[in-house]
């Protein structure tokens, strides 16, 4: 099997095309594609992990090209379409698949399998603000995705509502699975407390993964009798999030597995969850898998129960971010109001957070069922019939 140059972003993949005898020349400091590529992406640096995603796209598309014998700015609407054709269904398969492994691994592949609608779009997304960045920035002439037709509808970036996330039944089966009997071992038993801490803390405050990598004891605060989650986010915006008190309870639990009292000291800065060493913290790549192979092994024992088989399945395409999904969705189900329920999943718009309110639809559907084609007879007409 091929094995991939890892460092794609590192090395120099195609030159610097000439602009036609344009005495413009490029506004930043590259000679290849990839150079140019790094300089978009070093806007993001305090954001990292839209950089990690934007990075992710890119690579994608600069590799792609590679194997076309393309550059960037060869890239018109044509090309455009075969690469979206390309996301949806990445081949020769044994190529561009692979298991999710760290970046230099021998069996690192860019794709993990073909993009599904709303990946393909927001990967588009990415791609037609990097365009537009080399276009002002004079590394190319033009935007390939100014020409799409119906560019409005493609890559709108908001989707009705939000369905990746597990239903409340769904939850509850996997919460009672969590917190089954432990087997015998040391081990055993931490790595269960760990996992279901994890799973505790993505459902009540719904973190990302990376903010859970990355949050310390210290960030959960006590104030005048109330406790709170401080957390640096997306665009490095800082919130407080107040702390449900099965969440305090989660934690208290936590920290007497790893052998400390039950309430956090001020500006403790050591990590929250933490290696087998019960000191270490772990990385967000670590963390994504820890929850990928616990959702998965849940489908298998879901599966043996002879569970739901619509249940297995959401088990098994589960990701992490899907905590985060099922965490907001519930919060809106149990009647939190919408402009609370926004300032605890840190979203600036409001029409964001209202893409998790179903409650509307399910009384709709409910109402809907006054429509029948013939009324139903009650009790006391049939007895008159």
């Amino acid at each position: 099997m091929e094995t991939w140059d890892n460092t794609a972003i590192a090395n120099p993949i195609s030159p610097l095309e000439s602009l036609g005898g344009s005495p413009a020349l490029p506004h930043i400091t590259a000679s290849t594609d990839v150079e140019a590529v790094a300089a978009w992406l070093a806007e993001y640096q305090e954001s990292p992990q839209t950089w990690k995603c934007y990075r992710r796209e890119a690579e994608r598309l600069l590799l792609w090209l590679n194997t076309q014998n393309l550059t960037l700015g060869k890239v018109n609407r044509d090309v455009l379409r075969h690469f979206e054709q390309f996301l949806a269904d990445p081949h020769p398969s044994a190529y561009w698949v692979g298991p999710t492994k760290p970046r230099h691994h021998p069996q690192w592949r860019p794709f993990r399998g073909g993009l599904s609608p709303a990946s393909r779009r927001q990967s588009l997304v990415i791609l037609q603000g990097l365009f537009s960045w080399l276009v002002e920035a004079g590394w190319v002439r033009h935007n390939p995705f100014r020409l799409m037709r119906d560019k409005s509808r493609r890559m709108s970036n908001q989707t009705p509502r939000i369905e990746r996330y597990l239903e409340r039944e769904l939850w509850e089966w996997l919460w009672q699975w969590l917190n089954q009997p432990v087997e015998e071992g040391e081990r055993n038993r931490y790595e269960m407390a760990r996992r279901r801490f994890i799973f505790g803390f993505a459902y009540l405050l719904a973190p990302r993964v990376s903010e859970m990598a990355e949050a310390r004891m210290g960030d959960f605060e006590r104030s005048e009798g109330r406790w709170w989650w401080s957390v640096v986010g997306k665009g490095n915006k800082i919130a407080r999030i107040p702390l449900p008190a099965d969440m305090l309870e989660c934690l208290a639990e936590w920290r007497q597995t790893l052998g400390l009292s039950t309430t956090p000291e001020h500006q403790d800065d050591t990590p929250v969850i933490r290696a087998l060493d019960k000191k270490r913290g772990i990385g967000h790549n670590q963390l994504y898998r820890l929850i990928r192979e616990t959702f998965s092994e849940a489908a298998k024992a879901l599966e043996a129960a002879d569970g739901n088989p619509v249940y297995i399945e959401a088990l098994r395409r589960a990701t992490p971010h899907w905590l985060r999904h099922t965490s907001i969705t519930h919060q809106a189900q149990a009647g939190i109001s919408l402009r609370h329920l926004a300032d605890s999943a840190r979203h600036s718009r409001l029409d964001t957070t209202a893409r998790y309110l179903h409650n509307e639809a399910i009384e709709w559907h409910q109402e809907q069922q006054r429509h029948q084609i013939e009324p139903r007879a009650t009790q006391d007409d049939v007895e008159t019939l």
